[in-house]
């Protein structure tokens, strides 16, 4: 994304925190990237994980909520609460403003 390129809406989804069992190691992480690597409506992806509360989740940024929607429906909240043991939260934010010091970028909706 560059500083002049036009969005959509840009949303981020957070279905975290969520508790992990015991049995959960952060290696399931890197079996988890390479699928939303592929995903074609995902922008971003930021792992979260806080060993001593026991909490992940994630951030995903993506240029229209109804693909957010599409991609953390049923589906994934099944998934996830099988895989974990608990049911996500998800929440929805406007991004208005990018920072992105890596790109040298600041991108506006």
């Amino acid at each position: 994304m560059t500083p002049d390129e036009k969005c959509d809406e840009l949303k981020l989804v957070l279905p975290a925190p969520i508790k992990l069992p015991p049995n959960v190691e952060l290696p399931f992480y890197e079996k988890t990237a390479p699928s939303w690597r592929k995903n074609p409506d995902l922008i971003r992806k930021n792992y979260l994980f806080d060993a001593d509360k026991g909490i992940a989740g994630g951030v995903y940024l993506w240029k229209e909520k109804a693909r957010a929607e599409k991609w953390h429906g049923a589906d994934f909240r099944k998934k996830v609460k099988e895989v974990y043991g608990v049911e996500p939260e998800s929440q929805f934010f406007e991004t208005p403003i990018v920072v992105d010091n890596v790109a040298g970028e600041i991108a506006k909706d």
